[in-house]
């Protein structure tokens, strides 16, 4: 990239069209959800096979990342970004045609979650690359906020969208928004070898401490899950929320994770186990709180809104924490970051449907304050073996 590194200019369009993708893979993951009955009678399939575009999307990415980032670990990031958003406008654009299968939509989803699970190893060190050493958590903290606007805007738009046009056309485009981005990074991402720079390595590698915080990641996700996948219905049962007000609760969820992302960024780089420590632990709290006190409206929406800036807040901390100690190179690391996150997600929709009728619907939150709660064991335990070792030290050198 040379001694001086890219303008300042070429950096922000980099990093804008990079959090433009990142909108743009989360929105299509996630947008089936919202437009479950019309696919499924258009498609002339049941809700849970239009669920299985989720479903099996998540599992795609979870098994896909690791093995696609060490294939793909020597192409120069410029080209491999620009292919893999070009897969996703491409797969974007299949519904579009006329008279697709449920099968084809599902191999195009199929080709779109390999994409993402490219993606996301790579994305964080290529803007990352771009800026000096101290601004890692920073920068992260500007990618999560365009995730982040996926479930703020991007899904409730293309819902809202779907139901006043057709279902295909938000794909369609967010095949353009994908095609936008793709113009963007060819034309001002510098092309280097993917092992060069300061983001190709972990920081301070650290093979423990990388273990600590995919356990952390996989917990944390699972905790959150095994309630969340059943929120509406706990809205609903627990809460007492009619349908529009579930909306307007769901909304408020999807801003305070923009809120949590956007006020945890700037600390990443000062405070890097705090900002993963505390929305651990406000996610438990969050968790443990609807189970206790989910039939008291106003409190199911402040801890709702406590749920969502806590799960937003600690997957950016994780992925921030992984460029740190990642004991190799870094797009590994964060592969097996993004595997943990969505086997979390997988098996804590497992757990809670497990749960279901044996538990209720408040037994899902129980269980997912309990998963969270051990993860944040996991997490303080480490520090707390540190301080304990640094006291005998302290103390052996004090009888010398």
């Amino acid at each position: 990239m040379g001694g001086t590194g890219p303008a300042p200019w070429r950096r922000a369009g980099v990093v804008a069209a990079l959090m433009l993708a990142a909108f743009t893979f989360n929105t299509t993951e996630n947008l089936p959800v919202g437009l479950l009955s019309l696919m499924a009678d258009d498609l002339r399939v049941s809700l849970a096979a239009v669920g299985a575009l989720v479903t099996g999307y998540g599992l795609t990415v979870a098994l896909a990342s690791l093995p696609l980032a060490r294939i793909t670990r020597s192409v120069p990031r410029r080209y491999l970004l620009a292919g893999i958003l070009g897969m996703l406008a491409v797969a974007s654009w299949v519904p579009a045609l006329g008279g697709v299968s449920y099968g084809v939509l599902l191999a195009a989803r199929v080709v779109t979650a390999l994409a993402q699970a490219v993606f996301w190893s790579v994305t964080g060190p290529v803007a990352v690359g771009l800026f000096p050493p101290e601004r890692r958590g920073r920068v992260i903290g500007m990618l999560s906020v365009g995730g982040s606007l996926a479930t703020v805007a991007g899904v409730p738009a293309g819902t809202w969208l779907g139901g006043h046009t057709d279902w295909r056309t938000p794909f369609v485009l967010l095949g353009v928004l994908a095609l936008a981005s793709l113009v963007t990074i060819a034309a001002l991402l510098p092309t280097s070898r993917p092992q060069d720079g300061h983001a190709a390595y972990g920081a301070a590698p650290d093979r423990r401490g990388f273990r600590v915080v995919l356990a952390v990641t996989a917990l944390s996700v699972t905790g959150a899950f095994a309630g969340f996948t059943y929120v509406v219905a706990f809205l609903d049962e627990m809460s007492g929320f009619g349908a529009s007000a579930v909306s307007a609760v769901l909304f408020a969820f999807g801003g305070a994770a923009l809120a949590g992302v956007a006020v945890a960024g700037p600390f990443l780089d000062r405070f890097p186990r705090a900002t993963l420590t505390v929305p651990v632990a406000a996610q438990t709290v969050a968790l443990l709180g609807l189970w206790a006190a989910g039939r008291v409206p106003v409190a199911s929406v402040l801890l709702i809104m406590v749920l969502g800036a806590s799960v937003s807040a600690v997957f950016m901390a994780t992925q921030t924490q992984v460029l740190r100690v990642a004991p190799g190179r870094t797009e590994t690391a964060l592969a097996a970051n993004s595997a943990a996150c969505n086997v979390g997600i997988a098996a804590g929709a497992l757990l809670g449907g497990a749960l279901l009728p044996v538990a209720g619907v408040r037994g899902t939150f129980l269980a997912g304050g309990l998963c969270t709660a051990a993860a944040l064991m996991v997490q303080t335990r480490p520090a707390r073996a540190r301080e304990r070792g640094e006291m005998g030290r302290w103390r052996t050198s004090a009888d010398l």
